[in-house]
C-alpha cells in the first residue's frame, strides 16, 4: 500500500490560484513553483513527489486551463482528494495523469497525515495524529472507473494513446 503525505488546502481553490496568470508564459516546471502561492505561500516548495492535496468543495473551478493540473503533476503530486471538483478540472486531471478522488468527508483528513487509496476499491485509508493521538481510519470515496485509473497510472491520455499506437504497430 502506497502512502502519500497530505497537504490541506481550502474550498474553492480556482485555476488562477493553481496556475497564476502572471506565470503562464513560463515552462510548466517553473510555473509550478508559483502554484497556490497567493493563498498558500511556499507550499509548492514544500510539496514532495508522491504527496497529496486534500481540498474543500469545488476544487479547480475557473478556467479550463490544463496548466492548473500540469503544475501539480510537475510538482509530483500524486492525487487530489476533495468533496467535489470542477468538471473540466476533473477531466484534465485524468488526462494529465493526476488522480482526482471525490471524498465527501475530505475535511476529516488531518493536515500532515498520510493517505492511501485502495485501487479499484472505494476506500481511502488515513493514518496520522489528531490531538496527540495516533489514528487510523477509512473514508468512503466515489469509485473511479477502471479506464480512468489506468489512464492515471500511465501518466495521462497522451501516454495511453502512445501505448495503444505502439501496440497497433506491432500487430
Amino acid at each position: 500500500m502506497e502512502w502519500h503525505r497530505v497537504w490541506k488546502v481550502g474550498a474553492g481553490v480556482d485555476t488562477d490560484t493553481l496556475a497564476p496568470g502572471a506565470y503562464m508564459k513560463l515552462p510548466i516546471e517553473q510555473m509550478a513553483q508559483h502554484a497556490l502561492e497567493a493563498n498558500y505561500p511556499g507550499l509548492a516548495q514544500r510539496v514532495a513527489p508522491e504527496d497529496a492535496l486534500v481540498a474543500g468543495d469545488s476544487f479547480g473551478i475557473g478556467s479550463s486551463r490544463e496548466q492548473a493540473v500540469g503544475v501539480l503533476v510537475a510538482l509530483g503530486v500524486r492525487m487530489v482528494v476533495a468533496p467535489s471538483f470542477s468538471g473540466l478540472y476533473f477531466r484534465n486531471a485524468y488526462n494529465l495523469g493526476l488522480l482526482a478522488i471525490v471524498c465527501k468527508q475530505a475535511d476529516d483528513i488531518p493536515e500532515g497525515s498520510h493517505i492511501s487509496l485502495d485501487m479499484g476499491q472505494t476506500v481511502l485509508h488515513v493514518k496520522g495524529r489528531i490531538d496527540d493521538a495516533s489514528v487510523l481510519f477509512s473514508l468512503p470515496v466515489e469509485p473511479v472507473p477502471d479506464f480512468l485509473l489506468r489512464r492515471a497510472r500511465m501518466g495521462g491520455l497522451l501516454n495511453e494513446l502512445e501505448e495503444r499506437f505502439q501496440r497497433m504497430r506491432k500487430e
